[in-house]
């Protein structure tokens, strides 16, 4: 489970889901990194991130020009593909 990301391939099957400009997609996976980086784990080690927090957190980056609804795809895209990667998952 921890092989590397592909970031190009990454970010032109987000921009082939959601049609959002690759730059933009950079950006708010960017600021996902920031925001998933300063979360704290559990005592299990694991971090459990809240999807609408997590969407709160990037529409709050003042270089963030895109509407909530295009953040999201964004998302749901970028965990779509690490989940056909085999890379991530949820957790009920």
């Amino acid at each position: 489970m921890n092989q590397p990301i592909n970031e190009r391939e990454m970010i032109a099957y987000i921009a082939g889901k959601t049609k959002a400009d690759s730059q933009a997609i950079t950006l708010i996976l960017k600021h996902e990194q920031t925001y998933i980086n300063s979360a704290k784990a559990n005592a299990k080690g694991e971090v459990d991130i809240d999807s609408d927090d997590l969407v709160d957190y990037v529409l709050s980056r003042r270089d963030v020009k895109l509407d909530e609804l295009t953040v999201e795809r964004i998302l749901d895209a970028e965990m779509d593909y690490l989940m056909d990667n085999g890379l991530a998952g949820y957790v009920d």
